[in-house]
């Protein structure tokens, strides 16, 4: 059976993404001068206004004003902004809970990870390219594109046959650009400089579809074109809607919170299922309670793709995976302040600790 699948990616420039950034950079700063930082600091963006709240019980001294403006500019923002700060400090109910001798779960919730074969990294083909797309954008801009600007999105639709990956049907890119360049030109260089330098050249054809800032002009952007919050692109940050995705989003949260920490753990068991070959696609739910350390359920769907009986695979993780909060802290190495990397082009198929494979 053939069908299409389309994902969407967006920049580091895009509202959204600087909101996820802004919280990811000073969830980092606390983890460096605290590991034990409790932190669910949040941002929210509209023209030259940042608002940053949230909580936080955390030793580090954290200048939220500061790390908000480094962001934007470190995106390539040259506005000037005011920003706001309403932090509080973490309740105590919640610390009590968590905060124990082994550390629980921070809040109740689902998450879900997935794996399929598309890629050798073994994820699915159209957010991999869209999220690829998104950052070879941002880097030819810093590189030598300077009549290009920080927002932009880019959308790629996959033809499968038989669950396979066989062509690129469509390209979108969309970017914010200076004035003086014209539309033509800027398609030509997107196109070459952008487009083709990511999508393989057995995948596309002379029927792919390639569309350049189809509605036209893209000048006014970022904060100025639209409003952003930290976790709005939880799809984006994923699978591209491949897989599932949970309650919660990952950025501003710090290990303790199994939204983010137990997502990337569902990723690394149904990446090694995959290739393992117990299953060509491998899809994981898995669901905690405030103040446990072990999850109350697990759920694995392989999409009628296993090669083995499903409880030889239901036995292989039980058998070589713990789902303990502390456990997953220590063993994917979380304490560490890699997150601001990680929130903008997906947090999968990256060189993570979740991606290893488990001999």
């Amino acid at each position: 059976m053939k069908y299409f699948f389309t994902s969407e990616a967006v920049t580091e420039g895009h509202p959204d993404k600087i909101c996820d950034k802004i919280s990811d950079k000073i969830l980092d700063e606390a983890l460096k001068q605290d590991e034990d930082s409790r932190m669910a600091v949040e941002a929210t963006i509209k023209d030259d206004l940042v608002l940053i709240y949230g909580e936080a019980n955390t030793k580090a001294k954290l200048n939220y004003e500061k790390i908000a403006k480094w962001v934007l500019k470190d995106i390539g923002y040259k506005e000037k902004y005011n920003v706001i700060v309403k932090v509080s400090n973490q309740s105590k109910e919640i610390t009590e809970k968590v905060n124990q001798e082994e550390i629980k779960a921070g809040d109740q919730g689902i998450m879900f990870g997935y794996a399929c074969r598309d890629t050798k990294e073994l994820m699915p083909l159209a957010i991999m390219l869209a999220n690829r797309i998104c950052k070879r954008l941002s880097e030819y801009r810093k590189e030598e594109a300077n009549y290009l600007l920080p927002d932009g999105k880019s959308q790629v639709t996959i033809e499968y046959d038989d669950n396979k990956p066989i062509r690129v049907s469509h390209v979108v890119v969309v970017t914010q650009h200076v004035k003086k360049i014209k539309l033509d030109e800027l398609r030509e260089k997107v196109l070459e400089n952008v487009i083709l330098k990511v999508i393989p050249k057995e995948l596309v054809d002379d029927k792919t579809v390639y569309l350049i800032n189809p509605s036209g002009t893209f000048i006014v952007g970022g904060s100025f074109g639209d409003s952003g919050t930290t976790g709005r692109k939880i799809v984006v940050d994923t699978y591209g809607g491949k897989g599932r995705v949970g309650g919660g989003c990952f950025s501003s949260k710090d290990p303790s919170k199994v939204d983010r920490s137990a997502a990337y753990y569902a990723r690394y068991v149904c990446k090694n299922v995959v290739a393992h070959n117990y299953a060509d696609i491998c899809e994981l739910q898995v669901s905690y309670v405030i103040g446990y350390s072990k999850p109350i359920s697990i759920t694995i769907n392989t999409h009628n793709t296993e090669k083995v009986p499903i409880n030889e695979i239901y036995d292989y993780v039980n058998k070589n995976f713990d789902f303990t909060v502390q456990n997953i802290i220590d063993e994917l190495d979380l304490l560490k302040p890699i997150y601001y990397d990680l929130a903008s082009y997906g947090h999968f198929g990256r060189n993570n600790s979740w991606e290893k494979i488990k001999e």
